[in-house]
């Protein structure tokens, strides 16, 4: 998902008993796991009730389609995050992973009709990760190459979780019952 430069100016979506799961990837866990606790907390201050958050581990963002889906079936779980890493090596590997985690969400998001939120950073560098998944409230420490510039992935990913919920909700909505 890209940057939204206007999020931070929008008033928070409160979606009180929201339920979200969140699928993450171990690899590099420092950030996903930052990206994930950014997400949580986005959640909670919307109104979300904390034992409404389920969270899975998995080995890497590969695997994030397949415990998506399962998630996204399930009758108490409205929305799935999905966080993850992948860094350019030294081949092409990476595209191969990016492409694969790419097409699993979209096709689990569309079997389920269920939003499933591609948090999944491409990054070149491990900088440019960090840039990308840490708030910028980081410190510099923890923050190398975020700073004051830090994008929050994390909060951004929630935040499109709950556009999206209401974005549904306004489809799913009858002319009768839009007035």
């Amino acid at each position: 998902m890209a940057l939204d430069p206007k999020s931070s100016e929008r008033a928070r979506t409160q979606r009180p008993g929201v339920r979200i799961a969140a699928v993450v990837s171990r690899f590099h866990d420092e950030l996903t796991g930052a990206m994930l606790e950014s997400a949580r907390q986005e959640l909670l201050a919307s109104g979300m009730a904390e034992n409404d958050f389920q969270v899975a581990w998995v080995p890497g963002s590969f695997e994030l389609p397949l415990v998506a889906r399962r998630f996204a079936r399930r009758d108490d779980v409205d929305a799935v995050l999905c966080l993850g890493l992948i860094l350019k090596g030294e081949t092409t590997h990476d595209q191969y992973v990016a492409m694969g985690a790419t097409q699993g969400i979209v096709q689990a998001m569309l079997e389920t009709d269920k939003p499933i939120l591609m948090g999944v950073l491409t990054c070149q560098t491990i900088e440019q990760a960090r840039a990308r998944a840490l708030p910028p409230q980081a410190s510099p420490q923890a923050n190398k190459g975020g700073g004051e510039d830090g994008e929050d992935k994390g909060r951004e990913v929630a935040r499109a979780a709950l556009a999206t919920l209401e974005a549904l909700d306004r489809a799913q909505r009858t002319p009768e019952t839009q007035r």
